[in-house]
């Protein structure tokens, strides 16, 4: 079938007309042909099988019977009426009911004449009943496409109150499938096909609408869902190999004073060989002439910062500057304060660039940044501004990127002539189907273990009846010099309630920790920065030892002597940020602690989050199950929800399907990186039209 034919009109097909096809498009997105062909039922109804009356069992159970109607009849009940008919077979009666449609259904209905049924049986006073059965004359049943398992089509409100119901679909797809014959163009190479034993498109589209079996069906499925992840694989691999060809990057070939004096000198403990292995991964990529584009995961803890500043040293070496931006000024603060420590006598020109930097301050970064002077920025969005310019910028690091928009990290791209190397920063574990298909153009590195002498921090789950224990504990650990970090959930929804539980509990806590014993800070949203700033200043210094706050802290706040997280209400916070939040406590020698507050109330989802958290500490296992819990789009936040538009494949589900598909994409791209080969032809033809169709979801890195 010609696939310009498939591009016609939604509102050509017979059956559709004007007023369904802006129904169609403004609840499905089905405008043409080729969309109608990619909604895919979401289950099946198996009507692989014919019952008999003496057969059914109690069980409401869906089922298909044949059989006739021997009588109809009115019953008056309390308000209204219904429509009752006595169906028949050779193994006994039911009967059928209808409480809405009655008149059209009475006028419409054929006695004595066999009809094949099918819903959903209730046992009443002694009888079986169906309410409102789907129904087909016996004759049109067989003359039809041989529907012996259902589908079922997603559907809205709307849909069903304009009277396109899954029949209605399931008929113009029956349609389509007359008007094209159901022969579909091949979109997969003969080996591919030959390889995995895959049957034809045409095939696949017929068992994935029209199922005869079971054994069909999960071909047909298999056969579309490796076809939809092999061209968003090679497209995300193609994008990394141009990247690697075509946009030089700066050739980083010293390994210079800077690097080794740090390495000998300034080196506060061993490397762990996660470091290594990352460090070394790096340095490839920095001598190849090529841009690196790489993103780092690792949990919280386990050195991104170190091997972040060795490369900013590697950069030094071959005479460029190096910049590290971070999502908020206490996060970048904290970077600034902890490298230059690091960095001690070693004379590298760093300096901290935040929107809080007064004019003078700001004007000194801005000229010695242009003059080459200062060697290293760290900084927040402030970086990005257009009167930010750099003599030579060669490395640009992002600190937890999902917090950037796309617009915000390709102005760093274009600080330079030549694009500077970029290095993606990310402690929120990304899990490895999700990095595949979302980050399949970034290289990845992953920091797999701590350094030593951290011990894991203790995780358990507290009922708000245990409140008076989980107090007594605290004043233990604060006994002992320790602090505690108090975190109330932020849902912006409810802006005034979040602020009375964080405010009720703020004063509960006054109430049991009470002065002059004990000092307690307070943070949240609503407060000005520089009373936020202050808060958290008086916190790390030591000042106060317990600080009640809503998840502003979040992110990157690092006290070494802070060794207690008690989260209030844990039910409602998502595994991944249970896990950042753990991630606050636990960096200092001493043993750690994570009390989960909840009310007895809880659903099987908070509870699977609950149980996942006391269990594990390691980020990829909770990513993974964070990932079943949400699905894609909700973990990567709203910002990125709409990239995984997928219309069969189910990254999570079908993670053997997706390893499949990226091991074929990269054997064909690495024998044929243009799919210029014969056999590559149909691969080239479907890649180009899936492109200038948009049918390849443009994913951001």
């Amino acid at each position: 079938m010609n696939a310009n034919f498939l591009q016609t009109p939604i509102s050509y097909l017979k059956g559709v007309g004007p007023n369904r096809a802006d129904t169609l498009q403004s609840e499905l997105g089905i405008r043409t042909y080729q969309d109608l062909i990619n909604l895919f039922p979401n289950r099946y109804i198996d009507k692989t099988q014919y019952y008999k009356i003496g057969e059914l069992q109690r069980s409401n159970a869906e089922v298909q019977l044949i059989g006739k109607i021997v009588h109809i009849k009115t019953v008056e009940q309390k308000r209204g009426t219904r429509l009752v008919a006595s169906f028949i077979d050779s193994t006994g009666e039911m009967e059928l009911v209808w409480f809405r449609g009655q008149k059209w259904i009475r006028d419409n209905l054929k006695l004595n004449t066999p009809y094949v049924i099918f819903g959903r049986t209730n046992w009443y006073s002694g009888k079986f009943s169906m309410p409102h059965p789907e129904m087909e004359l016996l004759s049109d049943h067989e003359k039809g496409l041989r529907v012996a398992m259902q589908p079922v089509y997603p559907s809205t409100e709307k849909l069903s109150n304009k009277g396109i119901t899954n029949r209605v679909i399931t008929k113009l797809m029956q349609q389509l499938f007359m008007e094209t014959k159901g022969q579909f163009a091949e979109t997969l190479s003969p080996a591919l096909l030959d390889e995995l034993k895959l049957v034809s498109r045409s095939d696949a589209l017929f068992n994935i609408h029209f199922p005869k079996n079971q054994v069909l069906l999960a071909k047909a499925q298999f056969r579309l869902k490796f076809e939809e992840l092999l061209y968003i694989q090679l497209q995300l691999i193609t994008k990394k190999l141009v990247r690697k060809q075509r946009i030089k990057g700066f050739n980083f070939d010293q390994v210079g004073e800077f690097f080794n004096t740090f390495y000998t000198d300034h080196l506060p403990f061993e490397l762990t060989s996660a470091q290594k292995r990352v460090l070394k991964e790096i340095r490839q990529d920095l001598g190849t002439h090529a841009q690196m584009n790489r993103l780092l995961q690792g949990d919280v803890g386990s050195g991104k910062t170190m091997v972040a500043l060795m490369t900013m040293l590697l950069a030094l070496d071959n005479g460029f500057q190096a910049c590290l931006m971070a999502p908020t000024e206490i996060l970048a603060t904290q970077h600034f304060n902890g490298i230059r420590e690091l960095l001690g006598s070693m004379g590298v020109q760093l300096a901290l660039l935040t929107g809080s930097v007064k004019k003078k301050e700001r004007n000194r970064i801005h000229e010695t940044l242009e003059n080459g002077e200062l060697q290293i920025l760290i900084g927040t969005h402030a970086v990005l501004e257009d009167k930010v310019r750099f003599k030579n910028l060669g490395l640009a690091i992002i600190d937890e990127q999902h917090r950037f928009g796309v617009a915000q990290r390709s102005k760093l791209w274009h600080k330079n002539e030549i694009p500077p190397h970029i290095l993606v920063m990310t402690a929120t574990p990304i899990p490895r189907t999700l990095a595949m298909s979302l980050y399949g153009d970034l290289d990845i590195s992953v920091i797999d273990e701590l350094p030593p002498g951290r011990k894991p921090v203790k995780t358990v789950h507290r009922y708000d009846n245990n409140r008076l224990k989980v107090f007594q504990f605290l004043k233990e650990e604060i006994k002992k010099g320790r602090q505690v970090y108090m975190v109330y959930p932020l849902i912006q929804e409810s802006e005034a309630l979040d602020y009375k539980d964080l405010m009720d509990g703020y004063e509960s806590m006054v109430r049991d920790f009470p002065l002059p014993n004990y000092q307690i800070s307070i943070v949240h949203g609503k407060m000005k920065t520089e009373d936020k700033d202050y808060e958290m200043a008086r916190f790390i210094r030591g000042e106060t030892q317990i600080m009640v706050a809503t998840t502003v802290i979040e992110v990157g706040v690092d006290v070494p002597n802070a060794s207690v997280m008690i989260i209030e209400s844990a039910e409602r916070f998502g595994l991944s940020q249970l896990h950042q939040l753990r991630g606050r406590v636990g960096r200092g020698a001493d043993q750690s602690y994570c009390i989960l507050m909840t009310g007895h109330k809880l659903s099987t989802e908070a509870r699977t989050r609950l149980e996942t958290m006391v269990r594990t500490h390691d980020g990829f296992e909770i990513a993974e199950v964070d990932l079943r819990l949400r699905g894609p789009g909700d973990l990567m936040g709203t910002q990125q929800s709409g990239l995984l538009n997928l219309k069969i494949a189910d990254i999570v589900k079908d993670n053997d399907i997706l390893k499949t598909a990226r091991f074929h994409a990269l054997k064909i791209l690495r024998a044929d990186p243009l799919l210029d080969h014969e056999e590559n032809k149909v691969l080239r033809q479907t890649y180009a039209l899936l492109v200038r169709h948009k049918n390849i979801w443009n994913y951001i890195s």
